[in-house]
């Protein structure tokens, strides 16, 4: 099949029957319509629950191994891959390098248009290579025609290699599925404006990501039920949001959970042990070694260890 026929079975490029007429709507019209097709996304999502959750539980084996999640796409798809890659460092905690994100045309493509490197397959495998991408790694491809360039190359790269390969798409079939040991594919249906798949391709590919890597971060001990205890206070804002953490977790005051804080360096987790355990800071970052970094296994640790 060449590159016309399979955009053309790509129901992401096929016009929509519902807003043929969107040039001649009034704002708010217009703006309903969109609205009411982006209701059909999460429809599309669930459906896909069960993959998402799947693909969960190889990234945690795989990080918990020292593994890493590789985002590959371009254009929308790649920018959204960087920025749940980015956001997952301070949000918690996370070491940077653990989640990494290609984007077709590298760091320009992120401010603005680089229109022909999703077409550069060879670029792809060139950038996946310099990562240095291993059977521990996994790689999960972005894009919603599911037949990008840039993204095959680095995929197939990514097989030879040894990592697991992983696809998010909004067709199917899509090319890129033959690549892959599973398959994410919200289809959400051809787009407000025909082919514009930064609309409910976009949406869909979001949550996806959010979903994704939000149950990751959960499952690694990086929240203590859903306070995000990994924080990192690098600023004002992030340290008043750690004393908080602090206090909703232990019942402290404000002033007793800032002087916890404080003594532990900073880290909300390290504080919550110290509190909930009495222990200092030390006894408490070595219980939470032993336990993987998990708070309640921390907590459940008998005095004697």
């Amino acid at each position: 099949m060449d590159e016309q026929d399979e955009l053309r079975q790509a129901t992401t490029e096929s016009v929509n029957p519902r807003t043929r007429q969107i040039d001649q709507l009034s704002s708010q019209a217009i703006v309903e319509l969109i609205l009411e097709e982006e209701t059909r996304v999460i429809p599309a999502l669930l459906a896909e629950r069960t993959a998402i959750a799947a693909l969960a539980d190889v990234v945690v084996e795989r990080m918990r191994r020292g593994g890493r999640l590789v985002y590959v796409g371009a254009g929308t798809s790649g920018r959204l891959g960087m920025l749940d890659a980015i956001e997952c460092i301070p949000t918690y905690g996370l070491e940077p390098g653990r989640i990494v994100a290609l984007v077709a045309g590298g760091p320009v493509a992120l401010t603005g248009p680089v229109e022909a490197a999703e077409d550069d397959e060879e670029a792809g495998a060139r950038e996946l290579t310099a990562l240095g991408i291993g059977p521990d790694d996994v790689v999960l491809g972005i894009s919603a025609s599911g037949r990008t360039p840039y993204v095959r190359g680095a995929l197939r790269e990514a097989r030879q290699r040894g990592a697991y390969v992983a696809v998010l798409v909004c067709n199917r079939p899509a090319p890129l599925a033959d690549l892959a040991d599973l398959v994410i594919a919200p289809v959400v249906g051809p787009e407000v404006i025909a082919g514009s798949t930064r609309m409910k391709a976009g949406t869909a590919q979001k949550l996806v990501l959010t979903a994704l890597s939000t149950t990751v971060m959960v499952r690694l001990g990086k929240t203590f039920g859903n306070l995000m205890v990994d924080v990192r206070p690098t600023n004002r804002k992030l340290w008043q949001r750690g004393v908080r953490i602090v206090m909703e977790a232990t019942g402290l005051s404000e002033q007793d959970a800032q002087r916890v804080l404080q003594e532990a360096g900073g880290e909300p987790k390290t504080a919550i042990v110290m509190a909930i355990a009495g222990v200092d800071a030390a006894e408490a970052r070595s219980r939470l070694g032993r336990a993987g970094g998990l708070v309640r296994a921390a907590l459940e640790e008998s005095d004697g260890g």
